[in-house]
């Protein structure tokens, strides 16, 4: 059948309507190609400029750093004007509209948007915070001739309160990223900056909260009084060691003296025992309620405080308004500050050698009082070069700062209203019950009746598995104890019991905690399962197991775990304070929502 004049006029007019949307689409794509490959360039260009300023910005708040805690305020305003450039380029560099499209593309959108974010959170904290903390006098949070000048500390408040709240404003926008999608510099880079500023965060949280507390703390409305604790790290409890030599602080309208010294032994045995809780009793039976060397079996610190408290009340009938702990270590790191200090009648307590001092050389030709005498004249001396000597405030703050990050530092107030102030820092020794990240903790505790603790090698290694139903994550971690006691030449009172059968063999009780709300799924010692003790505490699983060390010999403890539902973050460990500091890594990996 003939086609129609008609029809094919049509098809031909079909034929150019077509080939006129084809040119149209090419030419609409070119011109959007071309745009995007533009503004790609664009991006790469200014993203190049922003990595610049950025790793510029990085070197100069670390110089700042260093120079804030020398006291160098000079050359720390320098640094922080030149900060203050590189971050505000940086920042500029990320915020243009370029900049913004780029960050809604696909692939490497989240990139694009991450690099802004840090831009961001560097250049706030160098405008708002960085220079607020340059303007304080941190000489009004450390005591000058055994007084804190409180009308000081009040006026300080306000500009340390501004600060903290820029450093959280910055880690709320960098907690918003989301880093698992990111390429591997790139998330590694927000990971250490999210440490650095909550180390940062740590600091200027510390410092808000004290000078908003200390008034009323050190007297302002009344006299207080505290219980200060030596913990003695050769003889291994969960918050580091037997709370040995105490002593009675007194602070009235910010001057702080030392009244009263004794020993734990002075206070004999309670019976009937103090009340402890049902979870602790089935863990560690009634000792922490009968003697203060035994408060401490639990982790928790409050538990250990107000148990000590309560039995210095029935001992002197005197009832303190809190309990402050402090251990060997923490003295070097203030020594380090003060400078060497005299223990009248006895030893020069120098930084590098007052571990050693007091947790070996101590218990070589003194007895048991003699030793203890010699530990309650060590507190006292190093306390008061502390509130006496003149010293560089930051010198102390830091050391302050390095103990209570490593935990030996641990204080309780009796009152409430306080003791919430800074009940989530680790200042108060706290074993939460939820928690952000999942955290897994190791806690030692002497078995042997000994002081061994001096010379055992802790280390731990925690490594992220695979995930499980409802959010969970299984995970393993791997436990060390080496001994570097000798075999021979040791005094009977660093022997003690010896309750390992071999007195040079250090007997230590482990106890594993699982994350909050996790299990404890099993346990092997030198690659051998072993039966372990287990029950609860604050919403974690306890297990103990029982690890003997003989001299230069390691044990090795694996164990897995599981944490709670819909866990998130990179797990932590914490763990007692030893004499040696831990050797510790967790292996992280990705997130189960990949």
């Amino acid at each position: 059948m003939a086609e129609s004049h008609g029809s094919r006029r049509g098809r031909r007019r079909l034929r150019r309507r077509t080939r006129r949307r084809v040119r149209r689409v090419l030419l609409v794509g070119l011109v959007v190609t071309a745009v995007l490959l533009g503004a790609a360039g664009w991006v790469g260009f200014r993203g190049w400029q922003a990595r610049a300023h950025l790793v510029n910005a990085a070197g100069l708040a670390r110089e700042l750093s260093s120079q804030v805690l020398a006291g160098d305020l000079d050359r720390a305003q320098r640094t922080l004007a030149a900060l203050q450039e590189q971050a505000g380029a940086a920042r500029a560099a990320t915020g243009d509209p370029g900049w913004w499209v780029a960050r809604h593309a696909p692939y490497a959108g989240d990139d694009v948007a991450a690099v802004r974010s840090i831009a961001v959170a560097i250049d706030d904290l160098a405008r708002h915070a960085f220079p607020v903390l340059l303007r304080t006098d941190l000489a009004t949070l450390v005591p000058t001739q055994g007084r804190l000048d409180l009308d000081r500390l009040r006026a300080a408040s306000a500009g340390l309160t501004e600060a903290d709240a820029a450093v959280r404003r910055s880690r709320v926008g960098l907690d918003a990223v989301p880093a698992e999608d990111l390429v591997s510099q790139l998330r590694t880079a927000l990971g250490e900056l999210r440490t650095e500023i909550d180390r940062l965060a740590g600091l200027t949280g510390a410092a808000q909260r004290g000078a908003r507390v200390l008034p009323a703390l050190l007297g302002a409305n009344g006299p207080r009084s505290y219980l200060l604790l030596s913990q003695n790290l050769a003889e291994l409890r969960a918050t580091g060691g037997m709370f040995g030599a105490y002593a009675v602080i007194h602070a009235d309208d910010g001057r702080i003296g030392l009244r009263e010294q004794g020993t734990s032994a002075q206070f004999g045995r309670f019976t009937p025992a103090l009340p402890v809780t049902e979870e602790v009793r089935r863990l560690y039976t009634d000792l922490p309620g009968i003697y203060p060397a035994d408060v401490n079996l639990t982790p928790h610190f409050p538990t250990a405080a107000k148990l000590y408290r309560e039995m210095y009340r029935r001992h002197s009938g005197q009832t303190v308004d809190g309990v402050l702990a402090v251990d060997p270590v923490m003295l070097s790191y203030l020594l380090q500050a003060t400078g060497p200090v005299r223990v009248p009648g006895d030893a020069t307590l120098v930084s590098s050698q007052v571990v050693r001092t007091l947790l070996s050389d101590a218990y070589q030709g003194r007895d048991d009082s003699g030793q203890d005498a010699f530990f309650a004249a060590s507190a006292s001396a190093v306390f008061d070069a502390f509130l006496t000597k003149k010293v560089n405030p930051r010198g102390l703050l830091s050391a302050l700062d390095r103990s209570i990050t490593e935990r030996r530092i641990l204080f309780w107030s009796a009152r409430p209203e306080e003791q919430r102030t800074f009940h989530d820092t680790r200042l108060a020794g706290v074993l939460p019950e939820q928690e952000a990240a999942p955290t897994v903790g190791v806690f030692l505790n002497d078995g042997s009746g000994a002081k061994l603790g001096y010379y055992l090698r802790p280390a731990a290694t925690l490594t992220m598995g695979d995930c499980a139903d409802e959010g969970r994550r299984h995970l393993r971690l791997r436990f060390t104890l080496h001994s570097s006691a000798p075999d021979t030449g040791l005094s009977k009172s660093v022997l003690g019991l010896a309750r390992a059968d071999d007195p040079y063999t250090a007997r230590t009780l482990v106890s594993l905690y699982s994350p909050a709300g996790g299990t404890v799924l099993g346990a092997r010692l030198d690659g051998k399962p072993i039966s372990l003790g287990s029950g609860t505490e604050r919403r974690r699983q306890v297990v103990i197991a029982t690890v003997d060390v003989a001299p230069n010999a390691t044990r090795t403890l694996d164990v897995d775990l599981l944490t709670s539902r819909n866990t998130a973050g990179t797990p932590e460990i914490w763990h007692t304070p030893t004499a040696t500091p831990w050797t510790t890594q967790v292996v992280p990996a990705p997130s189960c929502k990949q």
